[in-house]
């Protein structure tokens, strides 16, 4: 152990013996030994310790919601009393629940005969849902626009492209979270109580004090707010380009693990009929959204989540991952959807904390691929199977009139993805190796009722823009890592971009209008799905990176691509990007031990225009790990675009 380490370790546990003792003094004594702890750790900003830790302990002796001993509040317990027994799953039959489609808001009004801008508010709630016919029901966070209506998942917005929608977001939630969370992670936490909640509109292209940032929390009828609010309604240009599919979540500091957990996450649709019209996709009850979030249930049928570290001395409830076994499709556990033999348009989202899944059909129907994310492809792709991580989303056709067999037969919908992905644990066939099944109807026979005639097709061809030819060269070049930080028995203790958190100042700063190229290299174990807020991307390289081990050792030492020459180790083997990614995404996978190369667009793709709003402003974007509990502890950074 170095000189400094040494010190670093007694200063630290000088501190611990003084704050445990100030805690326990009167409150007359307590300035006093505070002042005391202060002192020894000189939290000053030349001091030896860490500006980060002084901030933890300075957290710490207000509650974690202040540095005014005025303020103080004692901070609510964030863990449940006692462990609940789980819930055995492997007897929960299955296909036995109807899939649900939510309820659909129209977010755009009709004045003479033309989409015009309307107004829609719509809030959050606490409620029950039954998640299967054999289960009590759970305890969630939904949106809705009334309790009554509220769902899980949300209700899906249908807007109109170029037409704005202005949305007044609500927050009716209790006074504490109904699933544990760790305040030792940069968390949102307000003084008074209340769940702090925030809404990102994911994949979507609006000014930064309408993107949900994550310090743009507020809590029940706006009492609190965080450093960033600035509005009570957001506005929402719509001006992305179409293939209709993005979502809306909630974004909270800290939060976002515990709080898509337990259901605030919902699909959102940008129609374009003069674009969309001609491809003549399936539509009407025959265009549906499938909404897959993975859970696990306590025996009493509330949502189970740990509340316990990985590593409890560091962080006492965060884990780098959350998986159930459970396989929920819009809210239900392995349902079933009866349907007819003929082509139907499916819009799958993964909507997951952290598991991928890689979906097939049972008999082995085609999936045709055409669109990815907030895009249409250039056009459509055939495959056998689909691999979504968390957050992404594709737009695919599946003709069931193509199945064999005369009498009516099921075909099952199934994951094979490892978790966590790509190296972790096998999935279970009979749990988290089946998503839901379609019931398929039988040939239809001269005496049946005649089924309505399908017109629809696949068309042959997508959008001109879907390329990254369409747009003009790359002007900047950014070099983006993601480290792991593991205690000496490979737990993970956290996780960073470049080495930095999000309360560092941005080192993102690209100008509005114009199109980057990163190189995200990933030194972790794991696939990462990155989410840039704002733009638009596409990876059109994986390179894998030779002597890794080597070339990550070095990085953690030095945090420097030159100095630890990566020109030498990014000479592996090139990984093809999958054809039904090749259009412009708002999450792009970054596999391991690879160089991932991504062209990052900070303007209109479709039209290679700049965006209408101040993209700007001083609240800024931000950029992430989209598998939740990497985003909360600490895999996201700041955004700043520059004039």
């Amino acid at each position: 152990m170095g000189p400094r380490i040494q010190q670093l370790a007694a200063l630290l546990l000088a501190a611990v013996v003084v704050v445990a003792a100030a805690r326990d003094e009167p409150a007359k004594n307590y300035q006093t030994q505070w002042d005391t702890v202060m002192s020894i750790l000189n939290c000053k900003s030349d001091s030896l310790i860490p500006s980060y830790i002084c901030s933890v302990i300075s957290k710490s002796r207000w509650g974690w919601g202040s540095d005014d001993p005025d303020d103080y509040t004692p901070a609510a317990d964030p863990s449940p009393a006692a462990p609940r027994p789980l819930r055995s799953t492997a007897d929960l039959p299955k296909y036995v629940d109807a899939l649900p489609q939510m309820p659909k808001i129209q977010g755009y009004g009709i004045q003479f005969g033309f989409a015009v801008p309307t107004n829609l508010t719509i809030g959050m709630y606490n409620k029950t849902w039954q998640f299967h016919r054999d289960m009590p029901p759970t305890p969630v966070f939904v949106y809705g626009q009334s309790l009554e209506t509220a769902t899980f998942p949300g209700p899906t917005i249908v807007a109109r492209y170029n037409v704005p929608l202005y949305v007044t977001w609500e927050n009716h939630l209790p006074d504490a979270h109904i699933l544990p969370w760790d305040p030792t992670v940069d968390v949102a936490i307000p003084k008074n109580g209340g769940v702090p909640t925030v809404v990102h509109l994911h994949g979507a292209a609006q000014a930064p004090d309408s993107d949900g940032h994550a310090n743009a929390w507020f809590t029940r009828d706006f009492a609190e707010n965080g450093s960033t609010w600035t509005k009570k309604t957001y506005t929402y240009p719509n001006v992305q380009p179409a293939a209709g599919n993005i979502w809306y979540h909630d974004h909270a500091l800290g939060l976002t693990r515990a709080s898509l957990l337990a259901g605030l996450l919902a699909a959102y649709i940008v129609e374009w009929p003069e674009l969309e019209m001609p491809f003549n996709l399936p539509s009407g009850e025959f265009d549906l959204h499938l909404v897959i979030a993975d859970r696990q249930f306590n025996a009493d049928g509330t949502l189970y989540m740990n509340s316990t570290g990985a590593v409890p001395s560091v962080h006492p409830q965060w884990q780098p991952e959350y998986f159930g076994e459970v396989i929920t499709v819009n809210g239900k556990a392995w349902p079933f959807l009866a349907v007819q033999r003929r082509r139907y348009r499916l819009r799958i989202l993964n909507a997951s904390n952290a598991r991928y899944f890689n979906v097939s059909l049972s008999n082995g129907l085609p999936i045709h691929v055409v669109g990815s994310d907030a895009s249409y492809l250039s056009r459509p792709v055939t495959v056998s199977n689909l691999l979504l991580s968390p957050a992404e989303i594709f737009d695919v056709i599946v003709d069931f009139s193509l199945v064999p067999t005369a009498n009516a037969t099921d075909i099952e919908l199934l994951n094979s993805a490892p978790y966590p992905f790509p190296n972790g644990n096998a999935t279970n066939p009979d749990l988290d190796g089946k998503v839901m099944a379609f019931n398929v109807s039988a040939k239809w026979q001269l005496d049946d009722d005649m089924p309505e005639p399908d017109n629809s097709t696949v068309p042959e061809h997508g959008v001109p823009y879907a390329k990254v030819t369409a747009l003009p060269p790359t002007m900047k070049t950014r070099y983006i890592v993601l480290y792991e930080n593991m205690t000496s028995d490979k737990l993970t203790m956290n996780l960073y971009i470049n080495g930095l958190r999000l309360e560092d100042p941005p080192t993102e700063t690209p100008r509005s209008g114009t199109t980057e190229l990163w190189h995200v290299i990933n030194l972790t174990g794991d696939n990462h799905p990155l989410h840039i807020h704002l733009a638009s991307f596409q990876a059109i390289q994986m390179q894998q990176l030779v002597d890794p081990d080597t070339f990550t050792t070095c990085m953690e030492k030095h945090n420097d691509t030159v100095t630890c020459n990566l020109a030498q180790h990014a000479v592996g083997a090139l990984q093809p990007v999958p054809e039904e990614e090749k259009t412009w995404k708002n999450v792009v996978k970054v596999p391991p031990a690879y160089v991932t190369s991504v062209v990052v667009a900070f303007k209109l793709v479709h039209n290679n225009m700049p965006y209408p709003f101040d993209a700007t402003a001083d609240q800024g974007y931000v950029y992430h790990c989209h598998i939740l509990d990497h985003e909360d502890n600490a895999m996201i950074r700041p955004l700043k675009l520059l004039p």
